[in-house]
């Protein structure tokens, strides 16, 4: 109670909801500093296959990102190499601009990639060429994650790519299980 005495007393109501108001600021400035997503630009240098490339930033630096909302085939996989080889053609040696919101258990980045003001992840899923990957939609913006259910739908309905084949194989089905290494967000 001295110690209270000593800086003048106990907080006026006023004075209170002045401190909690300050400490609410500086709480979701903290947060979203630490959510907040990245936006990686520079020039696609590598394709390592259907969902996943090396983008080359401005500083000579190589940033390794997963598509983030889809899940093309393997490359063993029916469509794996057709899948790599559209994802090539889209991006490869073009310049883009990386929207990436978290690092996956790998260390690579996680984004959505627009080239040309296009939607690459987007267009991957609408050549029938990769799976909108619905265990991680919750990590999408809503108006993806509608975009890209609608364009799986879409190329389904019409049998494209790997859709023309009676049955198709999930590569999440498929692959051997990762080391546990935490994700983190950007």
């Amino acid at each position: 109670m001295d110690a209270v005495r000593k800086l003048g007393g106990p907080l006026q109501p006023a004075d209170q909801l002045k401190a909690l108001t300050l400490f609410s600021i500086l709480a979701i400035t903290l947060f979203a500093s630490t959510a907040c997503a990245e936006t990686l630009t520079g020039r696609i240098v590598g394709i390592s296959d259907g969902d996943t490339v090396t983008l080359l930033d401005a500083d000579k630096r190589q940033h390794k990102i997963r598509l983030q909302g889809i899940d093309a085939p393997e490359k063993r996989q029916p469509f794996g190499n057709k899948s790599r080889q559209n994802l090539a053609g889209l991006v490869f040696s073009r310049q883009v601009v990386a929207d990436c919101g978290k690092t996956d258990r790998y260390g690579r980045a996680v984004c959505t990639i627009e080239v040309d003001g296009g939607d690459a992840n987007l267009a991957q899923i609408a050549a029938g060429l990769a799976w909108h990957y619905k265990a991680y939609q919750r990590e999408q913006r809503p108006d993806n994650r509608a975009r890209y259910a609608a364009a799986e739908d879409r190329a389904r309905q019409e049998k494209v790519g790997l859709w023309s084949e009676r049955e198709q194989q999930a590569p999440w089905g498929c692959k051997p299980k990762p080391p546990k290494i935490p994700s983190r967000q950007i």
